[in-house]
């Protein structure tokens, strides 16, 4: 530029300019920027346009309309050519004219004119392709907003020499090309519409990352809206955004699921190939762990095509992070170099201050530049552990539904919650630290080159240094997850015990086994606490170690550098550069055990994720479908087992089923009747044969599987809505009665596992379920046991018989009722795991084999079947159970019918009022607002004193020594120099090492006892936890899903076990490293406290809208956790149902759902970290800045030593006050862990379980009189009286029988004599004592109950029978012998040590009540309840079992409740039941002549 003949030549005139301007003015001149730093925008956008056009084809979103926005640019884009276009053709014109040209005045307008064109293009390219803010054009135009400033401030000093007269058209040209150039890149940071057929236009709300500008997603401030709501009130989860498809289950599970099955099959392909060519071979073993071993525990399960499969599926993601990783550590690199040309600046008294100014200028940019780098891999890696959470969680869902019945009793659900819960987690902690095991080694490797060229050959000491201790901390990191290992394992078997507790709480409080039960399970914690102990005192040496090698570094290399030649002298430059260095170093040491640490968590939680998802599924090509004759079902020469390495269950099967027909499987205990219709669903492998079913299944298994859903859903099971059908259903299933009775018909809700439900209401409404579906065959495993006798009748003749709902399709019921076999087509006698018998009724009676011995071991059932022949006809005339029953609980209309409507009429409030009192379980409760100050208190509290101050002393110790020796060392630095030496430089590297190694004891102790508190604290909160759980009544189980309280014992216990400790520790010690930092900095430039101080109240403004807001979505996150854990434990425990009604997609469904909703608040929490992380970087950034320029600014008055501290602390307070704000932050999201643990203190609790003064005898009762006064009781406050003014007086010794309609209050009687729900009037008094007045352990310990539903937990045969360790073995045998259960044990391995699986499942359900009756004949109490025990056993067994309880508790008073009738004849006296209240109480034969409600129950039985 200049006068017209004036030539450039931009590299002789760099020097000239220098030279010639006064200090700090200008650095470069205008030709050189014209020629050079016009360039950069131009390069750049022409080596990433053919990539970026690249990714445009392939990530097409669909056109954008075209914008007032998009015109804008335009316009201002074709203005900007317009400018390039007359600044050539001015060159052109003048060059015509004969005036020569400097070369750069018409090459650049013609680079830049092209760059331009490509400019537009690129514009209008995204707008075709749906982008609706671009990072590649808003960089482009950054850049070219940096050169014009560049060559406008040259161009402005120009004019003030005087070249704007002689060249007045480019300076005029310039101007306007500038302010274009600025209002482009204005413009860059607003974002376009989105997409015309974007999804996004139809979501009610939708993530505004999409619609946000470049620059908003580089700082995140798109998240700012939330954070400012979540801040004016607290978040609910309609404020949070829709999950977008990238982040959704549908997009990720399907991609995970694909890879697996894909790499398995592969697999599964070579290693047949590898079994036939080796001749066969046991191909099963290396893969299936053995029965019984937990499923957890075979970790020969290859980790690798699991991981394979991940890295397929998330491996673009992955590296894109680290690509991110990568640019920020260049400039992190940048750093050191920096404050090296910056204090040797300092150093120089004649260096003109621009240096100083520009080097601060660097130093802010290259910190701006990694924080956002940074901060971008973070977001990569936290949505890349999102999406991995999902995809995991959805693989092990979809295993559980295909868990072959072998390997379900391997495994519990408590061990499958800790696989989703901690085990994922610890996968998505990998993710991070992944680059951590070779990146940290490429710091070091950097670090210790600088470091040679800043000290020399001293920098070798360094590597001997960690050479040294490079072998403590392998033994350290080997020793420590031998004992994370060990935790797990302990975990997991509490996890296991926890839920077996929790599931069945309603049988250990009839028992009063909740401290024996309480005991177990902190007995276990106790040795996963300490396993916990061992490690974390293990990680703090770890730790330690690697502090104290840092110092070592310093430390010797000083020593070395400054003792070997006089002549070294430690200057500033010297000493504070090789601390940043250093410092970096720190952090790679610090990173890599960690990341080793994380890392080798994670390799274990693969192994048990991996050993999981190569269990034996159920194989679902086994059975064939395909169309065949007359016959429905064809089993031919099948021989069927249970697990591949067990010995076959069912042997030379042979079956053939026509179509329409019924036919009854019969048998004794453990003859193979429920393996039989295993084996039809495909449940078990099927080692020979052939099997064949046409048509849908539907299953009724004999223990009734219940969802936690309304009466309707249940039935429906996602099926179409059919009213009149459901009605007839209802009504053939019994249930019309029962819906009238319900809060809201059939929209109650039913608790997990049926709570709120009866027996004979859960197995009627499992088969109502069945029947709804209209199935072609119908397998029925025993649905009549649990029920009356007349309900069952009426359920054989309206569901199952000949003549009910499922005439003519094929059934197959397995039964114990001999009465109903003559109605069979056929029956078929099991023996031993094979048919042993096949006919019809009349053949197999002319055989004389095994039926007629069967029918043959009761001369009573015998009697009982001969005369309830007569029973058919007596209902086939009254038509239902109860004509009055029927007509009281159903109105004119039908009964679903009026219920649906009064469901769906919402505005009505009666309709409202329905709904809500049929809803029985409570969601996860969310806390609003800042965590209460009483919380950490709580907390601090559970720690203990004495170790708070500890730790508070401790960290003041070592943080005291740490400033001491900076201080110290910045006194070193400033050593005068004399005749090329320092002196005093022994005693310097004395001191200075001497503060080390206090700090790194202090440093030591510190760790060490905030780990010891957080071991206490642990210990204590879950012990309170349990106990409040425990003393909780019944109705609180019945109202809270189980995936609640998991949620607590699990996920929230495992944050107070690790997270929280660890983050108190971080917290600590920022802290304080944040005050020395501050004090530093403020001594030493006075003036930085003018910024320092509104910077610390920015972070506190920071940090309050920051917390308001996480707080609010940790908990919103941990109460969608819960129904992602009921449901799997629901589906756990019920997917035999699922996959026999082939409900599998339905319930893939409701889960991904699930996970979905716990992905929506999860997401956001991870954005906040993000926008908190990002924007208090930036903010410390400024103070790098300000401690750099107030340096510069008070040169002449600072040392270089006293500069080199300050401003190397300056650049470490960045990172000390993110930290300590991200650490308090996440420490107030993890405390409300603590929060959710006190949450069930507040809950009622039941009564006393011990009263220390009840005046109740040790032999109480003695005699084992019962009396009922006026005795109500009610279940809820809301609901009906379930029992109305008992006055009743049972006898000592007395033998009562309980009979009734359903719903007439028998098992209330049981409810309360045991107080499990406390009396609403009167009382009931036991040997003349109230039992209002005893402890509830002292009264239940005191009465003996055979439950209808019987329940084994995971543990030895032994410990199930005498759980309180109070008898000998021979009693033990003895009460099995009786049992009838002697012969069976003695055939385990192990014997009385046999390990039952969690519910018993690896013993049949007569087993399993045969044990319960062992174990009521060694409690042996003064009062027995009996509640239907022997339904699922055979006659025979039946009547051996009546006839040992009428020898053992002769003595005793017997309470009875009858479903067979025939079982209570013999008692004493009958308590006849109706609408809770006492209708009818005297001896059999007195309410025979009386012809009441007894008398026609009776008749209804057959009995008369």
């Amino acid at each position: 530029m200049g006068s017209g003949s004036w030539v450039c030549n931009p590299i002789l005139e760099i020097w000239s300019w220098n030279e010639t301007q006064p200090p700090g003015l200008q650095i470069f001149s205008p030709c050189l920027l014209n020629a050079v730093v016009a360039w950069l925008p131009s390069i750049y956008l022409w080596v990433i346009s053919p990539f970026y056009f690249l990714y445009l084809h392939y990530n097409n979103k669909g056109y954008i309309r075209m914008s007032c926005l998009f015109k804008t640019k335009m316009v201002l884009g074709f203005i900007l050519i317009i400018l390039c276009s007359s600044k050539i053709i001015f060159t052109l014109w003048k060059i015509k004219g004969g005036t020569p040209q400097a070369p750069e005045f018409l090459i650049n307008p013609t680079v830049w004119l092209v760059t331009m064109i490509l400019a537009l293009f690129l514009i209008h390219s995204e707008r075709k392709t749906g982008i609706q803010s671009s990072g590649v054009l808003f960089i482009y135009w950054l850049l070219c907003f940096l050169s014009m400033v560049a060559i406008v401030s040259a161009t402005v000093y120009q004019v003030q020499q005087g070249g704007f007269p002689e060249d007045a058209f480019r300076h005029l040209i310039t101007y306007f090309y500038s302010a274009l150039i600025g209002a482009q890149f204005v413009l860059s940071f607003l974002a376009d519409q989105p997409p015309f057929f974007s999804k996004i236009l139809h979501d009610s709300n939708p993530c505004p990352e999409s619609g946000s500008s470049f620059p908003s997603k580089a700082t995140f401030w798109w998240f700012s809206r939330l954070v400012w709501q979540g801040y004016r009130k607290p978040l609910e989860l309609d404020d949070l955004w829709s999950l977008g498809k990238e982040n959704s289950s549908e997009e990720i599970i399907s991609q995970l699921e694909r890879e697996w099955k894909k790499i398995c099959n592969k697999a599964q392909q070579t290693k047949e190939e590898m079994g036939f060519e080796r001749g066969g071979g046991n191909r099963d073993e290396a893969t299936f762990p053995p029965e019984t071993e937990a499923f957890l525990q075979g970790h020969q399960s290859s980790r690798l095509p699991l991981l394979k499969a991940i890295w397929k599926v998330f491996k673009v993601t992955f590296l894109l992070g680290t690509l991110s990783l990568i640019i920020s550590d260049v400039f992190r690199f940048a750093v050191p170099k920096i404050l090296s040309f910056f204090l040797e600046f300092i150093s120089d008294p004649e260096a003109p201050a621009w240096k100083g100014y520009f080097y601060a200028v660097l130093l802010f940019l290259s910190a701006c530049l990694q924080t956002l780098f940074e901060q971008r891999h973070m977001y990569v890696c936290m949505i890349l552990e999102l999406r991995l959470k999902t995809a995991v969680m959805g693989l092990v869902y979809r295993k559980i539904l295909g868990l072959s019945s072998a390997m379900r009793k391997t495994a519990a659900v408590g061990e499958i919650i800790n696989l989703v819960s901690v085990d994922i987690q610890r996968l998505m902690d990998a993710v991070l630290y992944l680059n951590g095991l070779w990146l940290p080694v490429v710091w070091m490797i950097i670090c210790f080159t600088f470091l040679w060229q800043l000290l020399g050959p001293s920098a070798l000491t360094a590597i001997a240094v960690f050479l040294i201790l490079l072998p403590l901390n392998f033994v350290i990191t080997k020793k420590r997850s031998h004992f994370q290992e060990e935790q797990m394992l302990h975990k997991d078997h509490r996890g296991q015990l926890t839920d077996s507790i929790l599931r069945n709480m309603k049988i250990i409080k009839l028992h009063a086994w909740e401290e024996a039960f309480m005991e177990k399970i902190l007995s276990i914690r106790r040795r996963e606490l300490q396993a916990l102990k061992n490690s974390g005192f293990l990680f703090t040496v770890s730790l330690v170690s690697f502090h104290l090698s840092t110092f070592l570094v310093a430390l010797v290399m000083f020593a070395v550098h400054a003792l070997t030649d006089e002549k070294h002298v430690l200057d500033a430059e010297k000493a504070f550069v090789a601390l940043a260095i250093i410092s970096i170093l720190n952090r790679a040491q610090a990173f890599l055990p960690f990341s080793i640490n994380t890392i080798f968590q994670a390799w274990v939680s693969l192994g048990r994720l991996a050993a999981f998802l190569h269990l034996e599924e159920v194989e679902p090509r086994k059975i064939n479908t395909s169309p065949m004759g007359e016959e429905c079902i064809s089993v031919q020469d099948g021989t069927f087992t249970w697990s591949q390495e067990s010995s076959p269950c069912l042997q030379r099967i042979n079956l053939a089923v026509p179509q329409g027909s019924l036919f009854a499987v019969i048998g004794s205990v453990g003859s193979g009747k429920s393996s039989l219709l295993a084996a039809l669903l495909g449940e078990l492998p099927k080692l020979e044969g052939y099997v064949n079913i046409k048509g849908s299944v539907a299953y009724v298994p004999q223990e009734a599987w219940i969802q936690n859903a309304s009466v309707e859903e249940n039935v429906c099971f996602g099926q179409k809505l059919d009213i009149p059908w459901l009605d007839r259903v209802m009504e053939a299933c019994a249930f019309h009665p029962d819906l009238a009775s319900f809060p809201a018909g059939i929209h109650t809700e039913i608790g997990e596992q049926g709570i709120n439900l009866s027996g004979g209401q859960k197995q009627r409404l499992s088969l109502a379920r069945a029947v709804y579906k209209k199935a072609s065959v119908y397998l029925l495993d025993d649905p009549l046991a649990a029920l009356d006798v007349h309900v069952g009748q009426h359920i054989f003749d309206h569901v199952i018989g000949p003549g009910g709902l499922l005439q003519g399709m094929t059934r197959i019921l397995v039964t114990h009722a001999v009465h109903i076999l003559p109605q069979a087509d056929h029956i078929i006698v099991m023996a031993d795991g094979a048919i042993a018998e096949s006919g019809s009724y009349q053949e197999l009676l002319q055989r004389n084999g095994p039926f007629v011995d069967f029918l043959g071991q009761s001369k009573q059932e015998e009697a009982n079947h001969s005369q309830e022949m007569k029973f058919s006809e007596v209902k086939k005339s009254s038509g239902n159970i109860s004509e009055s029953g029927a007509s009281a609980g159903k109105p004119d209309s039908s009964c679903i019918q009026n219920y649906r409507e009064k469901g769906s009429t919402t505005l009505q409030s009666q309709a409202e009022g329905t709904r809500m009192a049929g809803q029985l379980t409570e969601g996860d409760r969310v806390q609003y607002g800042r965590v209460n100050a009483t919380l950490y208190l709580a907390y601090l509290r559970a720690v203990g004193t004495p170790i708070c101050l500890s730790v508070v002393f401790l960290f003041l110790c070592q943080q005291v020594v740490s400033f001491s020796r900076g201080y110290w060392l910045s006194l070193w630095a400033d050593d005068p120099i004399v005749n090329g030496t320092q002196q005093h430089t022994g005693l310097r590297v004395g001191v200075f090492g001497l503060l080390g190694c206090f700090q790194a004891i202090g440093r030591f102790g510190s760790i060490a006892v905030v780990l010891l508190g957080g071991v206490r604290a642990s210990q204590r909160l879950f012990q309170g936890l349990l106990h409040d759980v425990a003393r909780c009544p019944m109705t609180f189980f019945e109202q809270t899903p189980i995936g609640n309280l998991l949620n607590r014992f699990s996920k929230e216990t495992d944050a107070i076990d690790a997270v929280i400790p660890d983050k108190f520790k971080s917290f600590l010690g920022f802290l304080f490293g944040l005050l020395e930092v501050t004090l530093v900095v403020v001594v030493t430039t006075p003036l930085a406290a003018v910024v320092v101080l509104p910077l610390m109240a920015l972070y506190v403004g920071l940090q309050n809208l920051y917390v308001a807001s996480s707080c609010q979505l940790r908990r919103l996150e941990s109460a969608s956790r819960s129904p992602i854990y009921s449901h799997i434990s629901e589906t756990f425990q019920g997917s035999a149902v699922i996959r026999a009604f082939e409900a599998q997609d339905q319930f893939i469904a409701q889960n991904d759902s699930r996970i979905d909703e716990h992905q929506r608040t999860s997401f956001p929490r991870l954005v906040a970290d993000r926008w908190l992380a990002t924007n208090m970087e930036l903010l410390g950034n400024i103070l790098i800045f300000t401690a750099a320029f107030f340096a510069v600014f008070s040169k002449p008055h600072l040392s270089p030593g006293i500069v080199g501290f300050s401003v190397s602390m300056a650049l470490q307070v960045t990172e000390i006050l993110h930290w300590a704000v991200r650490s308090w932050t996440d420490l107030e999201n993890n405390i409300v862990s603590v929060e959710r643990m006190k949450d069930y203190s507040r809950t009622t609790k039941e009564a006393p379980w011990t009263m220390p003064q009840n005046g109740v005898g040790h032999n109480w009762p003695a005699m084992g009189q019962i009396e009922f006064r006026g005795y109500s009781l009610r279940y809820r406050p809301e609901l009906a009286l379930a029992l109305q003014d008992l006055t009743l007086k049972i006898h000592p010794q007395e033998k009562v029988g309980i009979v009734g309609r359903t719903g007439a209050g028998k098992s209330s009687l049981t409810i309360s004599l045991l107080r499990l729900i406390e009396a609403a009037e009167g009382g009931i008094w036991i040997d003349g004592v109230n039992i209002c007045q005893v402890g509830l352990h002292a009264l239940r310990s005191k009465i003996t109950i055979i439950p209808q539903d019987p329940i084994l937990f995971p543990g030895s045969v032994r410990m199930n029978l005498d759980l309180l360790d109070e008898h000998s073995d021979d009693e033990i045998w003895g009460a099995l012998e009786m049992a009838q259960l002697k012969t069976f044990i003695l055939g385990l391995p192990g014997q009385l040590q046999y390990e039952c699986s969690d519910q018993g499942d690896n013993m049949s359900v007569g087993q399993k009540q045969l044990l319960c009756l062992a174990r009521a004949l060694l409690r042996k109490t003064k009062i027995l309840f009996l509640d239907e025990a022997t339904a699922a056993v055979d006659p025979q067994n039946d009547l051996q079992i009546q006839a040992i309880l009428r020898d053992q508790f002769a003595d005793c008073t017997v309470l009875t409740i009858a479903h067979r009738l025939h079982t209570v004849m013999d008692c004493n006296r009958i308590l006849v039941m109706d609408n809770g209240a006492v209708a009818e109480f005297g001896t059999p034969a007195q309410l025979l002549a009386q012809r009441g409600l007894f008398y026609r129950l009776a008749e209804e039985s057959g009995l008369i």
